[in-house]
């Protein structure tokens, strides 16, 4: 079952590159709000959906959640709305890396002292090193999309 959840995982993974490519193409055309606004009304409608006939009928717990568990809505609103800036600047692979360094440093914080009823895990070296790498990767990635802009920049213009 483990090895089913993470190829589940990379799955999702690979879909949230391909929204990110083309939530960030679409916001060229009609704005990175308007982008983010679509995503979320056409997600919220197939929600309602799939709630609607496959939900457990507690849809009401909603209003007992604690106020600081309601948050999430908030923070998923701002990860795609900084996605969607991000991508048509900085490119798909530098921007989702730039998402998982971000979301793997915010764990690495939430393990160490237990937040949100988890577990507790230390940092520690190793952690450390790995998010290290994860850097040193983003940076060799961002300089090679620069340099590569910079050429088509360059040939356009010698072309005009």
């Amino acid at each position: 079952m483990s090895i089913l959840l993470l190829l589940v995982t990379v799955i999702g993974g690979a879909l949230l590159s391909a929204q990110s490519s083309v939530n960030g193409a679409f916001s060229r055309k009609a704005g990175t709000l308007e982008s983010a606004f679509l995503t979320f009304i056409t997600g919220a409608m197939m929600l309602f959906l799939l709630v609607l006939f496959f939900g457990s009928g507690k849809i009401l717990s909603i209003l007992d959640a604690p106020v600081w568990q309601l948050s999430a809505v908030w923070l998923g609103v701002g990860y795609l709305f900084l996605t969607i800036l991000a991508v048509p600047k900085i490119g798909v692979i530098a921007a989702n890396l730039a998402a998982i360094i971000g979301q793997l440093s915010m764990g690495m914080v939430i393990d160490h002292f237990g937040w949100f009823e988890g577990a507790v895990i230390p940092f520690d070296t190793k952690r450390l090193i790995a998010l290290i790498l994860m850097v040193v990767a983003l940076r060799l990635l961002y300089v090679g999309n620069v340099k590569q802009q910079r050429e088509k920049e360059m040939l356009e213009t010698k072309a005009s």
